[in-house]
């Protein structure tokens, strides 16, 4: 036990600034996270296309390691730019429905007179006040996309305070694709070199530490990722069913949101304002629209309590998924973007040295 040990004046002074330099480190990761979210997302893509350029490397027996990253990069590319291709006009075409249905609203009594009559009260005083909004009023009611150009950028360019910042934007998109190529073309060096800086008698034990961790995270991102795939095409599945304007891709999307668990919910937003439309389109009862989004939230959210959780996440982490969210909660509470970033690492890597050097001594004892 912690209090078997007696808290002597120099164990009080190394308590204090051991809290002391994790109080520093953490200022300095604040202080540093705009330099460092660049490094953070580029080191995470490498993690999850490393295979892809092994796998490449091996099996065609690529000599050349900056050959076999061009080509893991472009597949993985086409890969995403496939996926986009044929989901956007997807989203295009509902959002243009969408735009009509709502500019039918504004410009229409007959169509204004029904949306008050189909929505409850509360709900369409929210409605009419966004919609009494001037600028809101414009975005709905433009005839082409050289007219929302000419009026919206205006607005979205003072939203990036000048061209300066809009310039540090894309750079840092470009930032990120530089990491991604040269920690790719060093993956072995990068995640087995930096071994030889640490003290020979601290050594084996962060060794330790960081095995236990890249297994943890290895497991759970491919349980995690097996289990938010299965959850977005049930949702995408029940959304289809019912009709829900970009159902489809609200339900990957919410799949996706799946990988952080109870992320998921905030999917309820956009389907409860897709099912408000929807009733406005079809005549559909809001209410039993709105049940129906309840139905296929609860089925998919007891299937994964009840089955794909417990036969697939199992003991890989020994992580509750309360705890996990609470974690990202914490570290993006400490560091914004770059805490969501290293959420999990940082607490995988924390439990694993509190597991191995600070139970199982006392275990042992």
């Amino acid at each position: 036990m912690l209090s078997d040990r007696q808290f002597t004046f120099d164990r009080v002074i190394r308590l204090l600034i051991a809290a002391g330099v994790v109080w520093g480190v953490l200022q300095l990761l604040d202080y540093l996270s705009d330099v460092l979210i660049p490094f953070a997302i580029a080191l995470l893509l490498a993690y999850l296309i490393n295979p892809l350029v092994d796998g490449i490397q091996r099996g065609f027996r690529l000599k050349s390691r900056p050959l076999a990253v061009a080509v893991g990069l472009l597949l993985f590319t086409l890969v995403v730019a496939g996926a986009a291709a044929a989901i956007l006009p997807l989203v295009l075409d509902e959002l243009a429905r969408m735009r009509k249905l709502l500019a039918a609203v504004i410009e229409d009594a007959a169509m204004r007179d029904t949306a008050v009559r189909r929505l409850p009260e509360i709900v369409w005083r929210y409605v009419s006040e966004a919609l009494s909004d001037e600028k809101v009023r414009e975005l709905i009611t433009f005839s082409n996309i050289r007219e929302v150009l000419q009026r919206v950028l205006p607005g979205v360019w003072g939203v990036f305070s000048g061209a300066m910042s809009l310039l540090f934007g894309l750079l840092g998109f470009v930032v990120v694709g530089i990491y991604l190529v040269f920690i790719l073309m060093d993956y072995r060096a990068v995640t087995e070199g930096w071994k030889e800086l640490i003290p020979p008698p601290y050594r084996a034990r962060v060794i330790d530490v960081v095995g236990d961790f890249s297994d943890a995270m290895r497991t759970y991102f491919r349980a995690q990722a097996f289990i938010a795939l299965i959850v977005g095409g049930l949702h995408a599945l029940g959304f289809w069913l019912i009709g829900l304007p970009l159902g489809i891709v609200l339900g990957f999307l919410i799949g996706l949101l799946n990988m952080v668990p109870f992320l998921q919910i905030a999917g309820v937003i956009p389907a409860v304002v897709f099912a408000l439309l929807s009733c406005l389109e079809t005549g559909t009862g809001v209410w039993t629209m709105l049940f129906r989004i309840a139905v296929v939230f609860g089925v998919a959210q007891l299937i994964q309590d009840m089955v794909l959780t417990p036969r697939i996440m199992g003991k890989v982490t020994g992580f509750n998924p309360v705890v996990i969210l609470l974690s990202v909660s914490i570290w993006g509470k400490l560091l914004g973007l770059l805490g969501l970033i290293i959420a999990l690492p940082m607490t995988f890597l924390l439990y694993s040295y509190y597991r191995r050097y600070l139970i199982a001594p006392k275990n042992g004892a």
